[in-house]
């Protein structure tokens, strides 16, 4: 038999509802997936150029647990540079992604019976690492009416004797939400009350930002100390499978996520460290092509959502996600479908719409449901209609 810790474990929905559209593409059937947060452009040539420059110059060794000091030496110049934050090269950790990146600093810090205060909706693996870590999740519920952002009052209300840690995403998966510099100050004087609080921020959407400048909360100087900041690749640069993640973190913390990582992965991929320094030193306007191109998507599904009865909206300000209310179909019927919540209308516009999506539950919000438009514009036109014709047979 798996172990209890495995048995506790979640699968997660959108890997899960991703390999449902696989499974149906197979079959031959026209599955338009909208379920997986991953950009659809290429890697930039550039950053492939390093790759192979890499390769060709026999980077196949061993990497230090941390990641090549020269990558770490570039991160550090990039928080300076994009964010304002003075992280040392020590205070760098390089992880097998981002994903890999929030374990370690859970499982580092995160006691048996201790909080965890996370503001929903949530990225789905923030929950599963804090039951891997035995810690207990403690959920702020964030609205669309409020922009799924939650108050000061809501986050000092959370915070007991027992709270360890608080993890949150600014642009957010799956709202796309992004808290301001005003907002984030707000939340920090909250935080700062308590010295045994720690904070994760996890900003590997920072590029993909439809308002502004990006801003981190460890800007505040009266919690730096308090603040892991998570970023990678994956997103800004299209490198998901490249797999490489960072954090800038206290030095005893990074200490701390090395000694975690050295026992289970040690270093990540040596091409993709390579490849990373290069993107690191490149000037953030090399993303602004891309994030444009989000933003006329995401303008474009709004206007479709928006002249769907029944379907309430916000305006998400970053990342490539909506995430509408669909709770107006609930006690709807057509045929054989009964729709009692998000899961089985994301159920029934797969099998009718053939259009994949992920339910708000896999975040915390049982009431939407998450769209990915990480995808060209033709297929979200078509998506939309099938979506809209669908949801009109619902009575």
């Amino acid at each position: 038999m798996v172990s209890q810790r495995i048995n506790n474990l979640s699968e997660s929905q959108t890997i899960a509802m991703a390999q449902k559209s696989r499974e149906l593409k197979a079959k031959g059937i026209d599955v338009i997936s909208l379920s997986l947060g991953e950009p659809d452009f290429n890697t930039p040539d550039f950053i492939k150029s390093a790759a192979i420059k890499a390769i060709n110059e026999n980077y196949n060794s061993y990497t230090p647990v941390s990641g090549y000091l020269e990558l770490r030496e570039a991160i550090s110049k990039k928080f300076k540079r994009d964010n304002n934050l003075d992280y040392s090269p020590d205070q760098i950790v390089c992880s097998t992604g981002a994903k890999q990146s929030l374990a370690n600093v859970v499982m580092s810090l995160v006691n048996p019976g201790d909080e965890v205060i996370v503001p929903a909706p949530y990225w789905v693996s923030y929950i599963e690492i804090i039951k891997l870590a035995e810690g207990i999740p403690v959920i702020i519920d964030a609205h669309i009416d409020a922009d799924f952002k939650i108050t000061p009052k809501q986050l000092n209300s959370a915070i007991s004797t027992n709270t360890k840690m608080l993890i949150f995403s600014s642009p957010c998966n799956p709202t796309g939400s992004i808290y301001t510099k005003e907002e984030l100050s707000a939340l920090a004087q909250v935080i700062a009350s308590k010295k045994d609080l720690y904070i994760i921020s996890d900003e590997i959407y920072e590029h993909i930002n439809f308002v502004g400048k990006h801003n981190s909360i460890a800007e505040n100087s009266i919690i730096y100390d308090q603040v892991i900041t998570v970023n990678g690749v994956s997103k800004a640069f299209a490198m998901t499978g490249w797999r490489l993640g960072y954090i800038g973190a206290p030095e005893w913390i990074a200490k701390a996520c090395d000694k975690m990582q050295g026992q289970v992965t040690s270093g990540t991929n040596c091409i993709t460290q390579r490849a990373a320094i290069t993107a690191m030193k490149e000037d953030p306007s090399c993303t602004h092509a891309m994030r444009d191109a989000f933003k006329v998507r995401r303008d474009f599904i709004l206007s479709c959502l928006e002249k769907m009865e029944g379907v309430k909206v916000n305006q998400p300000k970053g990342a490539f996600y909506v995430f509408p209310d669909i709770s107006a179909f609930f006690g709807k019927n057509y045929m054989s479908y009964s729709i009692k919540n998000a899961s089985d209308l994301c159920m029934y516009l797969l099998e009718e719409a053939k259009v994949a999506m992920v339910t708000g539950e896999a975040f915390g919000n049982k009431d939407c449901i998450r769209i990915s438009y990480a995808t060209s514009l033709g297929q979200l036109e078509k998506a939309m209609q099938r979506i809209s014709e669908a949801l009109k047979k619902l009575n």
